[in-house]
């Protein structure tokens, strides 16, 4: 670990039982905190924030300051990866909005060579936390799984039926698969690029079904 303490997360999944389990929360912006609320107002809207590294690492190191986290994650979104694709995303009070995929045809319209520039951002974010992390706190990145993000696609936002991308899997799954295989290829190098700036640990987001982050990789800095 180059002298460093040794992060209290990494030893737990390297297997070591420790005497307090490192903790820290799946959703950890502190979107409650007032000092949260007033980095928030200074963005023009929530994809400006999520790709601003100056107050995306504040929204980061904001929790852990106030409550001494075990880890740190990243301040970003999962739809973060199909904007970088090419599709256009928005948010209003309901939430997400993406215009949605329809078929294969739209799939090939993605462009793979936009993630490296167009997810850069997220990648200073991480280089900020861990020069300003304490030595012993692990950094978190993540990105959404492919279904997961895929299914945010083809629906144009949240749904509670997914009834769209259903549709498109069962009538059409070689052309919904070409749209996975894009994510999937796009998702693994956007989380390669979060591991060289820096992160310890990153994980996939799965659906509300799952209800879980599942930790698929991890490095020691």
């Amino acid at each position: 670990m180059n002298g460093a303490k040794p992060k209290p997360l990494l030893r737990t999944l390297a297997g070591e039982r420790l005497d307090r389990p490192p903790w820290w929360l799946m959703r950890q912006a502190g979107r409650y905190l007032p000092e949260y609320r007033a980095l928030r107002a200074r963005a023009r809207d929530f994809v400006d924030f999520c790709l601003n590294p100056e107050l995306a690492a504040e929204a980061t190191l904001q929790p852990v300051r106030r409550f001494g986290m075990d880890a740190a994650i990243v301040f970003a979104d999962i739809l973060l990866v199909p904007m970088a694709l090419g599709q256009k995303l928005g948010f209003g009070e309901d939430g997400p909005r993406l215009e949605p995929i329809a078929d294969s045809g739209d799939a090939a319209r993605l462009r793979a060579d936009g993630i490296i520039l167009g997810l850069e951002p997220v990648c200073e974010t991480i280089r900020r936390c861990r020069a300003a992390l304490p030595e012993e706190t692990a950094l978190i990145g993540f990105a959404g799984s492919p279904w997961t993000v895929a299914t945010y696609m083809v629906e144009g936002g949240g749904s509670r039926d997914f009834l769209r991308v259903k549709s498109w899997a069962y009538r059409d799954p070689e052309g919904f698969q070409s749209l996975v295989d894009i994510l999937t290829e796009a998702t693994s190098a956007y989380l390669a690029m979060q591991i060289a700036a820096g992160a310890d640990v990153v994980q996939l987001f799965l659906h509300r079904s799952s209800a879980r982050l599942l930790p698929i990789t991890y490095l020691e800095s």
